[in-house]
């Protein structure tokens, strides 16, 4: 009798193994629409069966129903289409949630619109210095850079502070010129510019590393505010469809915090960690780690090669064709190559930023002579936009992953052409070369510089024309890629990029259980309406993170 009771209290207090406090929760059975597996084998499936964290079942709805528990959570997507969960392979989630608190500029669509933004934000906000984020003047009717003139007419007497898009550039007005003692005689850093006016003084407009030199003038976010933005992004991000995001160029208090932040249960993303040079002493170390709830993790170091195309910092092995220049150097070959070296040994990743055709080159050079033959490491180079036709095959020929964002195709070609004259505009933006070398190319949207929006890059990624429409020969349009290798390039192809391709990336049984819903079909739908599909569910790790 007391041995059937005992194990009456064992199978009470387990459930194949798991203790009770670790029970599982229902299963969650999905149907009702197209599911899009990513299996080249089974593409399409009618019924996902999720118990835990793991796909117990993908195949049909009754052999699912049969497999569920009597408990089973049923999710019927009532025509919405399902897919492996998406993932921003490039992403700087401290800046995508400051963005939402802070003065977001990604709507100012000229000079005279950005002078009235600011002016409205400097009366809501009488006291202390303005910071924002997200202009980009491409396309406004002014064909100029903002000035510090501007800032001083929209908020006279007062420190701003105004970052580019791409975050390779800021406008500062007159007072902040002067609290950071910028002047006519000062020297810009190495890898950075102080453009100046007709009159020889600083004009306000302040180019990669030169941006530095402003750094004190606004004061850093604090603790509480930075606790908010990571929550306010992991939030957004699931409500827009991505199951996790590559975070790059990552601080140590930042880690720190987003570590605790999931331990309490307040993010609930994937997030593989990416460090700034200045905190990676932890990964270059010990290399690659996980947290305790599985969902924070750390991969390797972000360096940077060169600057932006718009703001033309981008490494250019031939002159830029509107202005003089090869565009800056931003890292030193010794200092690169020795942290290369180190993450090498620690077995840590590196992703390096490299625009230009003489960026890109110069990384798979230094990569090369880091890795001595090594082809397994995955090392990555970040945004791959500008790539001369013979360093394609090196990606392949080297192991290097190709991290693109298609939406810089449909921002950048409208200035692209005067940027690099049409001889050089096939090397941009080649998606579909690249995955024809055989190159992994995994797709993120760089949040904050773009929207960071699954539906935007995917768009990007099968039509090659900007948001409303436009495209012309100038954009190279047979660089599109079909619906199914974009699918890939925002699922499988980011798992492999972070080590995790036989956990996630496709709905197969055994893998981890990230799934992403919208109410359109993005595999069959007209390619305007991608824009407009909404968000119906969001799951990581068997959990619903999001749901309409």
């Amino acid at each position: 009798m007391r041995r059937t009771l005992l194990a009456a209290l064992l199978a009470a207090t387990s459930f194949a193994g798991t203790p009770l406090s670790k029970a599982r929760a229902a299963d969650l059975l999905i149907h009702g629409g197209p599911i899009h597996t990513g299996v080249d084998a089974a593409p399409t499936a009618e019924a996902v069966l999720i118990r835990d964290d793991r796909i117990l079942f993908v195949g049909p709805l009754a052999s699912a129903k049969a497999k569920a528990a009597k408990d089973v959570r049923d999710l019927d997507l009532k025509g919405a289409a399902a897919y492996p969960g998406f993932v921003d392979a490039h992403a700087h989630l401290t800046g995508v949630g400051l963005r939402e608190l802070t003065l977001n500029l990604d709507q100012v669509k000229s000079v005279a619109e950005l002078i009235a933004t600011v002016k409205a934000y400097a009366a809501a906000h009488p006291e202390g210095a303005i910071y924002g984020r997200g202009w980009i003047e491409t396309h406004w009717p002014e064909k100029r850079f903002p000035t510090k003139a501007d800032l001083d007419a929209a908020a006279p007497g007062r420190i701003v502070v105004l970052g580019r898009s791409d975050g390779h550039a800021s406008v500062v007005s007159s007072a902040a010129l002067a609290k950071a003692g910028i002047t006519a005689a000062t020297a810009a850093p190495a890898g950075g510019q102080i453009l100046k006016g007709a009159d020889g003084q600083p004009d306000g407009m302040l180019i990669d590393r030169a941006q530095a030199l402003v750094k004190d003038v606004i004061p850093p976010p604090g603790e509480a505010l930075k606790r908010e933005a990571l929550r306010k992004a992991g939030a957004l991000y699931a409500s827009r469809g991505w199951t996790g995001l590559d975070n790059m160029s990552v601080m140590a208090d930042d880690l720190a915090l987003l570590r605790d932040e999931a331990a309490k249960g307040a993010f609930r993303i994937r997030v593989d960690n990416y460090m700034d040079p200045s905190g990676a002493a932890e990964v270059l170390a010990k290399g690659p780690a996980t947290d305790a709830t599985g969902l924070i993790r750390t991969r390797g170091i972000k360096l940077y090669m060169d600057g932006a195309l718009g703001s033309r910092g981008a490494a250019l092995l031939e002159p830029y064709s509107d202005a003089e220049g090869l565009g800056l150097q931003l890292t030193e070959r010794d200092q690169g190559l020795a942290l290369m070296k180190r993450a090498k040994a620690a077995g840590a990743q590196v992703a390096m930023h490299a625009i230009g055709d003489r960026g890109n080159r110069m990384t798979l050079d230094w990569f090369q002579e880091a890795l001595a033959g090594d082809t397994t490491a995955r090392w990555r180079i970040e945004h791959a936009q500008i790539v001369a036709d013979t360093d394609v095959p090196r990606f392949a020929k080297l192991g290097v992953i190709a991290s693109m964002q298609p939406s810089h195709a449909i921002g950048d070609l409208y200035f692209a052409p005067a940027r690099l004259g049409k001889d050089r505009l096939h090397e941009g933006y080649r998606w579909k070369d690249f995955l024809t070398a055989g190159v992994v190319v995994a797709a993120g949207s760089d949040a904050p510089v773009e929207v960071g929006d699954p539906r935007i890059e995917f768009y990007a990624a099968v039509h090659r024309h900007g948001l409303d429409g436009f495209a012309n020969a100038d954009w190279h349009l047979e660089e599109a890629v079909t619906r199914a290798e974009a699918l890939k390039m925002l699922t499988l192809a980011p798992a492999y990029a972070v080590f995790r391709e036989t956990e996630l990336g496709t709905l197969e049984a055994g893998k981890k259980a990230d799934v992403t819903a919208f109410d359109k079909d993005l595999m069959v739908v007209a390619p305007k309406e991608i824009l407009t599909a909404k968000t119906v569910l969001t799951i990581v790790d068997g959990k619903v993170v999001f749901e309409n």
